[in-house]
């Protein structure tokens, strides 16, 4: 396996994923990965329940997947196993970023992320930061708040 950068995990993922990867080719992943807090993952890295699109280079050839949990897999609805070489491949990766990955067939191919769907933490900051944003106006000092008529 060869990559270009270093992938990014958030914290709840690791916790969720390290029963998982004990007896398997996410295991190396994972201790390679930089660890960020869920809240603070920027909005371009592949994390769990993301849907992609990426480029498999060798082929080239475009697929569009959400990177799921074992029991949650059914890759004819495009939800890939992150067990499955294409979902380990792909989580942690940034927008951009590519990975040589080694598959079941012994040959390597190599994968780009060229498209981020959906990112279930960007989707929840963004609810927070606009929630705070919210709270912040609701309490603003008497001295700046408009006169009334």
């Amino acid at each position: 396996m060869k990559q270009e950068n270093a992938i990014i995990i958030t914290d709840l993922d690791l916790a969720r994923l390290g029963h998982l990867a004990a007896d398997s080719t996410l295991a190396p992943e994972l201790d390679r990965a930089d660890i960020v807090p869920f809240q603070t993952v920027p909005p371009n890295v592949v994390t769990m329940n993301s849907r992609v699109v990426f480029k498999d280079e060798t082929t080239g050839e475009f697929r569009t997947v959400t990177i799921v949990y074992p029991q949650d897999a059914d890759p004819s609805d495009g939800r890939v196993s992150v067990m499955a070489p294409v979902g380990s491949a792909l989580l942690g990766l940034s927008l951009g970023q590519s990975i040589e990955w080694c598959f079941p067939d012994g040959r390597p191919r190599t994968l780009r992320v060229v498209e981020l769907l959906h990112q279930p933490e960007a989707e929840v900051n963004a609810s927070r930061s606009a929630k705070a944003l919210e709270e912040d106006e609701m309490v603003m000092p008497i001295a700046e708040q408009p006169p009334t008529a």
